[in-house]
């Protein structure tokens, strides 16, 4: 048994009520027992629960995963609705004024249910659903993130979040989404040097490519205030990672889909995988985890640490 903070072996310290062996660290003193608390709200045992968030975050959908692992669907989904809401709170509480110079913000498209179109009960648990999402460009850290629909009330609360996620004077780049503006000023004026980057698309009526990205026919780079420098206003690392994203989550593969039915599903989906990009996944450029290059670890974490963590 290693001590999860100090990193260092364990004394063998008795054994609890259930005849479980404890540890106790030399130089901290905490106790640690050989069998985990299991999740609350499961009875899994932890390594059945890692295995199901190992197959998660690997892109599998739910119903290959209860193929793949014998478990029924609707456990794998209670594990990651309970998962999902430890690890909302874990990345809010440890990215926290984590000191950046360069931000990019930007936003994914899914859908719950059905299209907006279709949406004719009017719900606002159903349709359209935009998470947006702030990465850090040098540590690729994901800052913060917020689910809901492309309005200017989500767009103030996720700026509300970066502004708390992050510390000290940077530079931001969005693209040029119009409630970002009044957003950003009322939030975070004072200590960002701001620049938007517009991209005009050409039109395609061949059918062919109805669903092919457009073509992107021009670039507009524009200072909004502060001295951004231009050469850096670009949204090109959040777009990257959104790829990630869609590669690694089966609910937004292939135009999503294997589509979420219910909002709680793809809200703890997306809380799971951006901690565990975060905190467990090697970055292929950095060699490390974006958490270990902006110092907020030292070490790789494992998806048993992360539930412990969580």
């Amino acid at each position: 048994m290693t001590c999860h903070n100090c990193r260092t072996q364990c004394k063998k310290f008795g054994r609890d009520r259930k005849g479980n062996q404890r540890h106790r660290c030399r130089q901290c003193g905490k106790t640690y027992s050989d069998r985990r608390e299991r999740l609350e709200g499961t009875y899994l045992p932890p390594q059945k629960i890692t295995s199901i968030i190992r197959l998660l975050v690997e892109g599998m959908s739910i119903r290959s995963i209860e193929r793949a692992s014998g478990f029924h669907r609707d456990t794998i989904l209670n594990v990651l609705v309970l998962v999902g809401e430890h690890c909302e709170r874990l990345l809010e509480r440890t990215v926290h004024a984590v000191p950046v110079k360069n931000v990019e913000t930007d936003e994914i498209w899914a859908y719950v249910g059905c299209h907006e179109k279709r949406n004719v009960s009017g719900n606002p648990l159903f349709g359209d659903c935009y998470c947006f999402v702030a990465i850090e460009r040098g540590t690729k850290l994901i800052l913060c993130w917020q689910m809901g629909k492309r309005t200017a009330r989500d767009t103030q609360e996720f700026i509300g979040k970066l502004d708390e996620a992050t510390a000290g004077i940077f530079q931001l780049s969005t693209d040029g989404y119009g409630p970002y503006f009044d957003a950003i000023h009322t939030a975070l004026a004072h200590r960002v040097h701001y620049g938007q980057i517009i991209k005009s698309y050409g039109q395609t009526g061949d059918e062919d490519h109805r669903y092919s990205p457009p073509q992107v026919v021009d670039i507009t780079i524009k200072p909004m205030w502060g001295n951004p420098d231009p050469e850096k206003i670009c949204t090109s690392y959040i777009e990257r990672q959104n790829l990630t994203l869609r590669m690694h989550m089966r609910r937004l593969t292939r135009l999503t889909n294997a589509y979420s039915k219910k909002w709680e599903n793809l809200r703890a989906a997306y809380a799971l995988w951006f901690t565990f990009y975060n905190f467990c996944r090697v970055h292929q450029t950095l060699r490390v985890t974006p958490a270990m290059e902006a110092g907020l670890t030292d070490h790789v974490w494992t998806l048993g640490e992360l539930l412990e963590a969580a």
